[in-house]
């Protein structure tokens, strides 16, 4: 997918002007509330008219004042995922579903109904009413819906904010997986640096009605280290957990995490704060903390005030936080070997 866009658009006091070339399948659109996110979206949509400038999609202008262009947004091919479902109420999931899809052309219908259905798992909600469907199960038909209109770019307009942690992680698998079965390139819309790490490949960064920078998710996630209220968000694929002396027990790589947060499923994704990791350049002689990691400094870097200390242990990689004074003070550099001690209550299960 390759996406031009240069666009200016006027709104009461706020002003937008974005310039940007996109490519690829994963991209993010990061940025805080108000920024110009859903704005922006709405114009690449056509549900907005930009007061000047163009949109080209795949060599396919969309609009242009210089062209006096402006495809309809019923022509352009590209479906939304807004925050809130927005199914048609007095429709069945069935009927919601098969909406766009009965409305696109015969030779644009390439993704089968019940192949979706079968990957999104609404089978058994096929004949309910929406009103009758649980947050998580309504964003599922609205993703459905969305997809079955064979689109050729999909929007998702922060998609999960309204949805609680635990259904925001159980829709993503559902998001990714739709994307790679069907192949269909989307915009991520989020202020969420952790649904940027796990949706995008590509983000641009939005502030102020202003594109500030093109940038991946992990580079994003260190320039935000220092500013974050979390730090750095280490994501962690667990699997094989056993249950002992009230602690989960993980296989992470060659490496042993013991968890108070846990469950016995096969696998499960963690969350672990940059600022939660203490460092040692000794081993301690005894320690509260249940995690004691052996590991080299793999790489270091500069976040504002504060230093990111990538570990490796045993080839699986953590980012740590410390000040520059703890730096200095420790004498901490590549190559060197520290030692990591992380509580067994630092660890967040997100799915």
């Amino acid at each position: 997918m390759k996406l031009h866009i240069d666009v200016e658009k006027k709104l009461g006091a706020f002003s937008l002007q974005v310039k940007a070339d996109i490519s690829g399948e994963k991209t993010g659109i990061f940025g805080d509330s108000g920024s110009g996110k859903s704005t922006l979206v709405h114009l690449i949509s056509g549900l907005m008219q930009p007061d000047k400038g163009e949109i080209i999609l795949n060599e396919q202008c969309l609009f242009s004042t210089h062209q006096k262009i402006n495809i309809s947004a019923a022509q352009r091919r590209i479906a939304i995922v807004f925050q809130q479902p927005m199914l048609f109420p007095h429709l069945s999931v069935k009927a919601n579903l098969l909406y766009g899809f009965k409305r696109c052309h015969t030779e644009n219908r390439l993704i089968k109904p019940d192949a979706l259905i079968d990957l999104l798992k609404l089978q058994p909600l096929l004949l309910r009413g929406v009103e009758h469907l649980s947050g998580g199960e309504k964003q599922r038909v609205a993703l459905g819906r969305a997809v079955l209109a064979n689109p050729r770019l999909l929007l998702m307009d922060e998609p999960l904010s309204a949805l609680d942690d635990t259904l925001r992680f159980q829709i993503i698998p559902y998001l990714r997986s739709v994307s790679e079965e069907f192949r269909i390139p989307y915009l991520f819309i989020s202020h969420s640096m952790t649904e940027m790490q796990l949706m995008t490949d590509h983000i641009l960064e939005i502030e102020n009605g202003r594109c500030i920078d093109e940038t991946t998710p992990e580079q994003l996630a260190r320039d935000r280290m220092a500013k974050s209220q979390k730090g750095y968000l280490n994501l962690l694929h667990l699997s094989s957990p056993r249950h002992e002396n009230g602690l989960y027990i993980y296989t992470w790589g060659r490496n042993t995490l013991f968890i108070s947060a846990g469950q016995q499923t096969e696998k499960s994704l963690f969350e672990l704060s940059s600022r939660e990791i203490i460092l040692f350049k000794k081993h301690p002689e005894a320690i509260s903390a249940r995690n004691l990691l052996e590991c080299r400094v793999a790489e270091m870097f500069e976040s504002d005030e504060r230093v990111g200390v990538v570990l490796s242990a045993n080839g699986e990689k953590i980012v740590a936080e410390i000040v520059r004074q703890a730096a200095d003070e420790l004498n901490i550099n590549t190559g060197a070997t520290l030692f990591a001690a992380i509580k067994a209550s630092s660890f967040r299960r997100l799915a």
